[in-house]
């Protein structure tokens, strides 16, 4: 079978059009939303914040779900595919965002904004495709500049500690919850995480990423500047870090 978007890079060209219309089966966003069970609305309300900016919103999944419990939602992509794909779905939801706009993470603060923000979030496993740790940095830094003195910045990705150090297996119950959907590395490294993807068409497509350690993601919150940082497995505190599937970063910026 063909990977129809082999060849794209590492980044935003991997998600050519075709593969954007294929997300959300891939997302499955009942189960997903089933199995998130309002998490990051909880957390971000919890913490007094109003204005968010999720800077890697995909097809909308995340920002349509925080708009719709009452924040004030700026959504951002580095891919103009699925940005416009997010702004269908809100559209079709009749969700309203602030703002939406694809925007480069290591320029965020020049093209959002300094302080703009009470929280932001780089969810969806995203933040892994940043592959040379100066630009991981360089996000960061950015994502520091971004929220308010006192604002907060989530992250998320895969549990790639447990995948390096014991092999890939995943429950399928977090995050990826289409049915008939297939996602498994076909490569995996220190350097690299290669997913496949299988639709029940017979549609197979492909992600390059760079596999994040979990205190290494810590590391970088804390060198921007960061305190207080906070992990969950599976949206879950405490956790076992090798048996869960997802880890979530949380961390916040000092108040002035």
């Amino acid at each position: 079978m063909t990977i129809r978007n082999l060849n794209t890079g590492n980044q935003y060209g991997q998600y050519t059009p075709d593969f954007v219309d294929y997300w959300d089966q891939l997302v499955g966003w009942e189960a997903r939303a089933a199995s998130e069970g309002g998490f990051y609305e909880r957390l971000l309300k919890g913490s007094g914040v109003r204005e968010v900016a999720d800077v890697a919103c995909g097809t909308g999944f995340n920002a349509i779900n925080l708009a719709k419990s009452g924040l004030v939602v700026t959504a951002t992509d580095g891919s103009e595919n699925m940005l416009a794909k997010t702004r269908d779905n809100a559209a079709q939801m009749g969700v309203t965002f602030a703002d939406t706009r694809t925007a480069d993470w290591v320029k965020l603060d020049k093209e959002l904004g300094a302080e703009r923000f009470d929280a932001l979030v780089c969810l969806g496993n995203s933040f892994t495709h940043l592959f040379e740790h100066e630009a991981r940095r360089d996000a960061m830094e950015a994502f520091f500049k971004v929220v308010r003195p006192g604002g907060m910045v989530i992250v998320d990705h895969r549990n790639y500690d447990s995948m390096l150090d014991h092999g890939y297996s995943s429950k399928h119950q977090h995050y990826y919850t289409g049915k008939g959907v297939d996602a498994y590395p076909a490569e995996l490294t220190r350097y690299l995480a290669r997913f496949e993807y299988k639709f029940t068409d017979g549609a197979q497509f492909q992600l390059n990423m760079y596999p994040l350690r979990q205190d290494y993601v810590s590391h970088l919150f804390e060198d921007a500047g960061f305190i207080n940082v906070e992990r969950y497995g599976d949206f879950e505190k405490p956790y076992d870090r090798e048996n869960v599937d997802f880890i979530q970063q949380v961390a916040y910026k000092p108040k002035a």
